[in-house]
């Protein structure tokens, strides 16, 4: 397993437990394995096509106010 032995893997938990304390250790691990499945999850199922969208035209510009002055060229 990714070339570790049992002295590399209780060292890397030993550290793990000191860094994070034995109370986050539970919930820590929840949430990896919470996130797993979700990615698994993901993977497995079918990718459906996005909607297309028809582009807008351009919004036109409104019409001026009456009595506004025509604007100058």
């Amino acid at each position: 397993m990714f070339g570790l032995g049992i002295g590399e893997l209780l060292l890397i938990l030993a550290v793990v437990l000191l860094l994070f304390g034995g109370k986050k250790l539970p919930q820590l691990g929840a949430g990896l394995g919470q996130g797993m499945r979700n990615l698994r999850k993901a993977f497995q199922e079918p990718q459906e096509p996005e909607a297309k969208q028809e582009p807008k035209p351009p919004a036109s510009q409104p019409p001026p106010p009456p009595g506004a002055s025509p604007p100058s060229a």
